[in-house]
């Protein structure tokens, strides 16, 4: 018995994975207790995604269980022991915002939780591929200072610069600038793993993801970009943009191509390796050019305004440059483009038959 032991299960990327592992004949063990609710409120809540899953996926397992305590932790991987091949870390806090209003919280979560998960691995399935979903986030707000140049839609980088038609890769430092709470903590549980990868010689990787997204998001005002979007736009309800005039680039990455490669690492793992995994040159556009899509998906005009202030922490300009992870991995490749992802994320919200309110 192959076990793929994966946290956050009954979130986007999470269930994206579950499905996806046990499709390929593995036991999945999930850990989630449903504490986006806690953070984002009801419209944030993921128990309607375990149901499905519990429904539809036969050699699945639950487990109501949160991160930052070890005890529990502990009692599975002793049961399954070295049966673990694949650990996924999916589960976190994932908000700017919300990190600042409760920081004690937003860093075990992400950190400590992570450093429990890794001692655990190394402890009862050594060999295991362990593998934690880190944001660009961790860059802070380096990329801020890239020069760019202001279009009619979006900010775009200079045409003579490297990251020009590539994007940002994983040279860029970490180091010297603002992070916002949300990107220490991430950065801290990115730097657990990879030193575990080196220091203990493990299999681990860190993928720094952009926005990513998928009709099992359960976007909120303070997280998850396109489903929160979509949402507003079926309810008839305000989105708020906030700063930058709307012209911040995003790049997008369906859950299903971000799994895909998971998969695939696990299939070759390394020691320590750092991607970044996002939309890329193919799948980015800013929030004036989300709206556009998604009227055009919905065929409802968007109802939105303007904030002056940025978030603290927004990239103006971010699209991740993949060609590391295709060099090492040249057999993946994307399935999704933001069409696509965005007629996703309409069609699962109107078969959900819920009315969404202005979430707050």
């Amino acid at each position: 018995m192959s076990v793929a032991l994966i946290t956050g299960s009954a979130g986007l990327i999470g269930s994206e994975a579950v499905k996806f592992f046990c499709s390929k004949g593995m036991t999945v063990v999930g850990i989630d207790n449903n504490m986006r609710k806690e953070f984002f409120g009801p419209d944030a809540c993921t128990l309607w995604n375990l149901a499905a899953l519990q429904k539809s996926v036969n050699n699945y397992t639950h487990f109501s269980c949160d991160i930052r305590d070890y005890a529990p932790l502990e009692k599975i991987f002793k049961h399954y022991g070295k049966s673990i091949s694949v650990v996924l870390h999916c589960a976190a806090q994932p908000s700017h915002d919300w990190a600042a209003l409760q920081p004690h919280t937003d860093f075990t979560v992400n950190a400590n939780g992570t450093l429990n998960l890794l001692e655990l691995t190394r402890l009862h399935c050594l060999d295991a591929t362990f593998m934690f979903l880190s944001t660009n986030k961790v860059y802070g707000d380096t990329p801020n200072s890239l020069p760019l140049q202001e279009l009619p839609m979006r900010w775009e980088i200079d045409s003579n610069h490297p990251y020009y038609g590539v994007g940002i890769d994983e040279n860029m430092s970490i180091d010297h600038n603002k992070h916002s709470l949300f990107g220490v903590s991430k950065a801290a549980a990115d730097l657990m793993v990879q030193e575990y990868g080196r220091y203990f010689g493990m299999k681990t990787a860190c993928f720094r993801g952009g926005c990513l997204t998928g009709p099992a998001h359960s976007g909120t005002r303070l997280h998850g970009f396109l489903s929160y979007l979509m949402k507003c736009n079926l309810a008839r309800s305000v989105y708020t943009i906030y700063g930058y005039k709307g012209k911040q680039v995003r790049d997008n990455i369906h859950s299903y191509d971000l799994v895909n490669a998971l998969w695939h690492f696990s299939q070759k793992p390394k020691e320590a390796a750092v991607y970044n995994l996002g939309g890329g040159p193919r799948n980015n556009c800013s929030i004036l050019e989300a709206i556009q899509l998604c009227q055009k998906v919905s065929g409802e005009e968007m109802i939105w305004e303007y904030a002056e202030d940025n978030r603290i922490g927004d990239h103006i300009w971010w699209i991740s440059d993949v060609r590391q992870f295709q060099k090492d991995f040249p057999q993946w490749d994307y399935q999704y483009d933001l069409t696509r992802t965005l007629a996703e994320i309409y069609h699962t919200i109107k078969d959900m038959k819920v009315t969404y309110g202005q979430l707050a």
